[in-house]
């Protein structure tokens, strides 16, 4: 499906009543036309490329996901790769991401993704009534899509924060099989986010105090605070990170501990039960022994292994305590 949506800079206004045909006819160069491509077909695509000229290799970037968050340049105009965090509870991996590619050029946004997204939506329902995302400039309406994905991994973040603090009372309950799931999926879900942030955080940083493309000046503070953002959740992402395995090294030191209790317990029974079945054995033995006729023995031998398991216990627990 196709929206377009186009600002016409002398009457302020936004029309949304464009079709494809109409995609053809010249621009104002002051004019914003922002063309938003979802759960398209191929003929889709490929008709949207033919209108802008797009590079072959970006549609086939589009037409397969997969890439890494990414900015390539291509004359006039640049091709971006994000990834965005999708929250799904149904899914055996909760926190999944989706693909959103997005062309700019000098007056033109062209975003490209496979599914509805809903901050996407937001920023369209707002361009229905108002000019505001779209009278700024093309850099500002990317700031404005881009910002809307950086804000989705914060409420990821904060599920994350609050699994770590029940997983660290948890650790305590001793449950080896579901707690270690739960720090692996978490340990995933990091790992996850840190691959799409990292690359998108390169693509808004400065080199030399140099933007990797083209912004208005009156647009650099939103970006600053963009990357601002991007560097808050790599930092989280890194204290996450170490607060999962830190946790998850107490907790491998509880079950180690438990297990050594569990192996001292056993020692202790196998180093009781070791003289008791020596002595039981040799007076066991189907040969003739010194006063094995009389009671007295039996009583005296019954005594002493009584004792000797107590005195041994006794010991044993003196020493483990």
């Amino acid at each position: 499906m196709i929206k377009i949506h186009y600002f016409n800079h002398n009457s302020k206004t936004v029309q949304h009543d464009f079709k494809m045909n109409d995609l053809r006819l010249p621009i104002h160069s002051e004019d914003l036309l922002w063309v938003d491509l979802y759960a398209y077909s191929h003929n889709e695509l490929n008709n949207i490329a033919d209108v802008f000229g797009f590079h072959p290799l970006a549609v086939e970037d589009c037409l397969h996901e997969g890439s890494r968050p990414k900015m390539d340049s291509y004359g006039d105009y640049k091709f971006f790769v994000f990834h965005a965090p999708i929250y799904n509870e149904k899914s055996n991996n909760e926190i999944t991401t989706v693909e959103l590619n997005i062309f700019m050029g000098p007056n033109y946004i062209v975003t490209v993704h496979k599914q509805k997204l809903q901050w996407l939506g937001h920023i369209e329902k707002v361009c229905l009534n108002s000019a505001k995302y779209l009278e700024k400039g093309t850099d500002f309406l990317l700031h404005t899509i881009i910002d809307g994905i950086t804000d989705e991994y914060f409420p990821v973040l904060e599920r994350i924060r609050a699994r770590i603090d029940e997983l660290e009372e948890e650790v305590y309950d001793y449950q080896p099989k579901v707690v270690t799931e739960e720090f692996l999926s978490l340990k995933r879900t990091i790992i996850l986010i840190r691959q799409a942030i990292m690359p998108q955080r390169r693509i808004f940083s400065t080199i030399n105090g140099q933007w990797k493309f083209d912004i208005q000046e009156e647009n650099i503070p939103f970006y600053k605070d963009l990357n601002d953002h991007l560097e808050r959740i790599v930092d989280s992402t890194e204290t996450y990170r170490d607060l999962v395995n830190s946790t998850l090294d107490t907790y491998y030191s509880i079950i180690s501990g438990k297990s050594i209790e569990k192996l001292n317990l056993l020692t202790v029974i196998s180093t009781i039960m070791l003289p008791l079945t020596v002595i039981t054995s040799f007076f066991g033995m189907n040969v003739p022994l010194p006063y094995q006729d009389s009671p007295m023995t039996t009583i005296a031998l019954s005594a002493f292994l009584v004792l000797f398991t107590w005195g041994m216990w006794a010991y044993f627990r003196r020493m483990i305590a």
